[in-house]
């Protein structure tokens, strides 16, 4: 379910957050462009979920949990397109999360669903073509969709990005990318491709890989796949394994990145008591949370990081007086 904000609440939020960014209200909320020289300032630091002591890829800040924008900040624009992550930027957050899966000629793109059907006008412009799977249209074909107007027509003509220019845009935004490789098993070797487009992209140098950089998966022989190609990338496993389970993943993982309804504060320790795939303590994003009272409550519990929809509600939960 996608909600949005009041006009009245989003301005009272952004107008007080862009004054520390040295922007408007009315900027953010209306303009989704992107400027030629996006600045290095952003939002507080733990609501923009920068590095933490450490140094590493999505370390929780002093202030509270790292916050992710899940699909960029799809709670206000559509999922997984440039608008989203621009949007997100505008707001002040550093990390955008994503998904990848690959065309019929074996291009990478950025969207969620196996199918097309839920975010692009697919249906209307190929009706013969059900299911509209992704991995059946060609990356051209896909290019000519509307991915933007199912969620409203300000967005009338936005794009299925591939992955290489989603790439381009979050490294424009100086931004930080958790990466998701989604439903590997239908697109054999797609991990090496990720990891292939990502060097192209300059994303595989020393600092995208410590600060900038954590790719996730569902699937744990996808994460392993991943390890055991770049062995220096911090990488999760989405899901919720039993705590005697939890071991065996800390050998090729970094961190355990749950439901937030399938937690407790129990789990969340017994994760944190592990050493992960670079010798440090294992980490917890949950997601998706969406509300403030569901942010607390998971941050009382002791997890690294929160991923979200809507990453202001979440940011002003967790921080409270500091947001600001």
């Amino acid at each position: 379910m996608y909600v949005r904000p009041a006009a009245a609440a989003a301005a009272a939020f952004l107008g007080f957050t862009l004054t520390l960014l040295g922007g408007t209200a009315a900027a953010a909320a209306t303009d989704l462009s992107v400027p030629s020289s996006p600045s290095d300032s952003r939002g507080p630091t733990g609501a923009t979920g920068a590095t933490g002591p450490t140094g590493t890829a999505g370390a929780p800040g002093l202030l509270g949990p790292v916050v992710y924008a899940h699909r960029g900040a799809s709670a206000y624009a559509p999922e997984n397109t440039l608008a989203a992550i621009d949007l997100a930027m505008r707001l002040g957050f550093d990390w955008v999360e994503n998904d990848v899966q690959r065309t019929k000629d074996g291009e990478l793109v950025v969207v969620h669903d196996d199918t097309l059907a839920r975010t692009t006008d697919v249906e209307q412009a190929f009706p013969d073509r059900k299911p509209w799977r992704v991995k059946d249209f060609t990356a051209a074909e896909i290019a000519t969709l509307d991915a933007g107007s199912w969620f409203g027509e300000e967005y009338a003509g936005e794009r299925v990005p591939t992955l290489r220019q989603y790439l381009d845009r979050v490294e424009r935004n100086r931004q930080r990318l958790l990466l998701e490789t989604k439903k590997p098993e239908l697109y054999p070797g797609v991990e090496k491709q990720t990891l292939q487009v990502l060097d192209e992209a300059g994303w595989l140098d020393p600092d995208h890989v410590e600060r900038r950089l954590v790719v996730q998966s569902f699937s744990a022989d996808s994460v392993r796949i991943v390890h055991d190609l770049r062995p220096d990338l911090v990488t999760a496993f989405l899901g919720t394994p039993t705590v005697a389970e939890l071991p065996k993943y800390a050998g090729f993982t970094d961190r355990i990145n749950p439901w937030h309804t399938t937690i407790s504060a129990d789990w969340v320790a017994a994760v944190h008591d592990l050493r992960g795939a670079h010798g440090k303590t294992m980490e917890v994003d949950t997601w998706i949370v969406d509300d403030a009272a569901t942010a607390r409550k998971v941050q009382g519990m002791g997890v690294d990081g929160i991923i979200t929809n809507a990453p202001d509600v979440v940011h002003q939960a967790v921080l409270g007086s500091f947001a600001y």
